[in-house]
């Protein structure tokens, strides 16, 4: 008796699936990670136990500018003198009808340099400015600081 192989036929095709799941799963942590990105320069602000919360500061279209410690000053993500900010923040506020302005200072940030931003803001016709502070924890304060609790 002969024997003989069976047929077996063999495809070709490639398998897209496990591909799509991948780029899937990429999408997904890119669209997580996306805006948790900072969209200004960081700097380590000034604290403070009672700060009054800004939720108009995360929005995209917020008008922000950085100070550094070494007094640089940015608006975004550029670097910029006091007279460019005031012709870009007039810009940036014609059409708005909050006209408000963010300042992130760093802790260490000369007051000569935050006094210059503001100067620049109200020359540019800023109505109001807000500080950016982060919140103390009142149980990490020595107790004279916590205002004796």
């Amino acid at each position: 008796m002969a024997w003989h192989r069976p047929t077996v036929s063999v495809t070709s095709d490639i398998n897209v699936t496990p591909l799509v799941d991948v780029m899937l799963v990429l999408l997904i942590i890119f669209m997580v990670i996306t805006p948790l990105m900072g969209h200004s320069v960081p700097v380590k602000l000034a604290q403070a136990v009672n700060p009054v919360m800004l939720p108009d500061a995360d929005k995209d279209d917020a008008v922000i500018v950085a100070i550094s410690h070494d007094g640089h000053q940015y608006l975004g993500n550029d670097m910029m003198s006091t007279d460019e900010i005031t012709s870009k923040v007039r810009d940036l506020i014609s059409n708005r009808l909050d006209k408000i302005v963010y300042v992130k200072a760093d802790a260490i940030a000369h007051f000569q340099a935050v006094a210059a931003v503001v100067d620049a803001f109200r020359e540019a016709g800023v109505e109001n400015i807000a500080i950016e502070t982060e919140m103390i924890d009142r149980q990490n304060l020595p107790p004279a600081a916590a205002g004796g609790q």
